[in-house]
């Protein structure tokens, strides 16, 4: 009985020391990643939510201030651990052309479900639940 419990202790503390390795090991990958992707002119999540864009940044020593623009002309010094990640473009965030492009394709849309030149999402939602599509000139029958 002694045994088991000795080789249960044995067993559990050699799982924690593999697990802790295998933990740390992925840890300094993900660092080395981020400082390979730490470059002068990407854009940059710093940890309060503020988007800016990497002027400095030392990943050697990570106890000298990163330089991040946050607008045209404004610059501040933040701790460099305090870049929460670099943002890729491609993941989700759109650029003000896209913005500017969206809002046309909107309107363009809007302004042909008015003039009936197209059915809008909510009119096809109602086709399908069986409702029929009210014309401009039809009086609406009263309960």
């Amino acid at each position: 009985m002694d045994w088991i419990l000795l080789v249960a202790m044995v067993a559990l503390l050699g799982f924690m020391f593999w697990s802790s390795r295998k933990r740390a090991a992925k840890m300094k990958a993900e660092q080395e990643a981020k400082a390979r992707a730490m470059l002068p002119g990407v854009k940059v999540l710093l940890q309060g939510g503020l988007y800016g864009v990497l002027v400095s940044y030392d990943g050697e020593d990570l106890s000298k201030a990163a330089t991040v623009e946050l607008a045209p002309g404004v610059a501040v010094e933040v701790h460099s651990q305090a870049i929460l990640r670099v943002v890729d473009e491609e993941d989700g965030t759109v650029t003000e052309d896209e913005f500017i492009e969206a809002e046309a394709d909107r309107a363009e849309y809007e302004g042909d479900v008015a003039n009936g030149i197209i059915s809008s999402v909510s009119d096809d939602r109602a086709a399908a639940a069986g409702e029929q599509k009210a014309e401009p000139g039809d009086a609406k029958p009263h309960a």
